[in-house]
């Protein structure tokens, strides 16, 4: 397993399409998991944190389109879309709806690997952002604490997701629904106290946030950039 690059899910009804790809990725030092349909795949991203997903369009039950648009708020994985249309129109509603790449059928392997390469890359880097400064604040997410004006803040496990989601998304509003699931808590009243806590640790005026503000009918935003 320390020798794996990823662990990357592959969601087409087509055999012949699964067997290939995962042949290609595991001889490329890829960890593979298939799902044959939009439901299969649902079921094994219950049970399993991938760092990727190759999702068909056109499948039988549920498109990948249909996939997408209703798991979007729970999924955070980037996602490749395929497809054997190849219309600027359906790549253009898949990116809409939230994929990070397209390809067209039929491809070659070493495309899609190399896709598959650039959008790990470029995750992992936003991963890296553990420890920030801005102003007269260091959130440093490895020890869990957070430096205002020479005090000294502990974040709880709760804290440091939202934190940890929030700083690599500097700018994008998260509402109470998308906290509520990435913390497993669906009160909204309890979220609201989570960022009030936050906020006393963050600010310098908690009651007039100038970072960790509210988005009226939207929800929270991290402004450190």
């Amino acid at each position: 397993m320390d020798n794996l690059i990823a662990h990357i899910l592959v969601v087409d009804d087509d055999d012949g399409i699964r067997n290939l790809v995962k042949k290609y990725l595991n001889e490329n030092n890829y960890l593979v998991t298939t799902a044959l349909s939009a439901e299969d795949a649902l079921e094994k991203i219950k049970l399993i944190k991938f760092d990727l997903i190759i999702l068909d369009i056109m499948m039988p039950g549920k498109s990948g389109l249909e996939f997408i648009e209703e798991n979007h708020k729970k999924l955070e994985t980037p996602v490749i879309l395929l497809t054997a249309k190849g219309e600027p129109s359906e790549r253009i509603e898949g990116l809409e709806v939230g994929a990070d790449d397209y390809l067209p059928k039929p491809f070659e392997p070493k495309e899609l690997l190399l896709r598959i390469k650039n959008i790990i890359v470029k995750t992992k880097r936003n991963d890296q952002k553990r420890i920030i400064e801005f102003e007269n604040v260091k959130i440093d997410l490895n020890k869990q604490i957070i430096l205002k004006e020479n005090t000294e803040y502990k974040i709880n496990n709760t804290e440091k997701k939202i934190l940890e989601k929030m700083i690599n998304y500097p700018g994008k509003t998260f509402s109470r629904e998308e906290i509520g699931i990435l913390i497993e808590l669906d009160k909204e009243r309890s979220i609201d106290v989570i960022i009030t806590r936050l906020r006393k640790k963050i600010e310098i005026d908690p009651k007039n946030p100038k970072f960790l503000q509210t988005i009226r009918g939207a929800g929270y935003v991290l402004w450190i950039e």
